[in-house]
C-alpha cells in the first residue's frame, strides 16, 4: 500500500519532522492550550504513528495515536478551523482506525472535550462509546474541563 492514499482532494500521508511548522500553526489556531512544538517532535521521535491530511501540499489536519500492544490511543486529532465541516477529521480518523486494524490491536481510545461536540459526534458516529471520565482533565483558564474516556473495539 502507498505512503499516501488519495481520498477526494486531500491525500494522507506520515507526518515528517519538516511538518511540524505547519502543525504547530494549525496547533494554536485551533487551541487554547495548545501541545508544544516538542511535544510532537516527541512523538515523531519515539515513533508514534503521526499522519498529516494535506490539500494542494499544505497540510490541513494531523492526528497522533500510540499503538501498544492489544490497544492503542489516539492523542491528537485535530483539523485546521477552516477548513472543518469537510470530512477531513473523518477521513483522518479513519485512516487511524485502519492502522490500528493493521497493527492487531482490540481497543481504540481517545480523550475528548465534552464541550467539542463536533469531535464527541464524530467519534460517535465512528462508533467510540464513552467508557469513563477524566475529572479536570484539560486546562480551561482558571479551571480545568474533565475529559470523556471514548473506546472502539477493532474488529479485523
Amino acid at each position: 500500500m502507498s505512503a499516501i492514499l488519495k481520498i477526494s482532494e486531500h491525500a494522507h500521508r506520515p507526518m515528517t519532522r519538516l511538518d511540524v511548522g505547519q502543525v504547530m500553526k494549525i496547533e494554536t489556531h485551533a487551541y487554547r492550550f495548545p501541545w508544544s512544538e516538542g511535544i510532537f517532535r516527541d512523538c515523531l521521535r519515539v515513533g508514534y504513528n503521526c499522519w498529516v491530511s494535506e490539500i494542494d501540499y499544505r497540510v490541513c489536519a494531523y492526528a497522533v495515536m500510540s499503538l501498544l500492544v492489544d490497544e492503542c490511543h489516539i492523542l491528537n486529532l485535530c483539523v485546521d478551523p477552516d477548513k472543518q465541516g469537510k470530512g477531513l477529521g473523518r477521513s483522518l480518523l479513519q485512516k487511524m482506525l485502519e492502522i490500528a486494524r493493521q497493527g492487531k490491536v482490540d481497543t481504540v481510545l481517545l480523550e475528548v472535550r465534552p464541550s467539542n461536540l463536533a469531535a464527541v459526534n464524530l467519534y460517535h458516529s465512528e462508533g467510540f462509546n464513552e467508557v469513563g471520565r477524566r475529572e479536570d482533565y484539560y486546562p480551561n483558564g482558571k479551571t480545568r474541563e474533565d475529559a470523556l474516556i471514548l473506546a472502539k473495539p477493532i474488529i479485523r
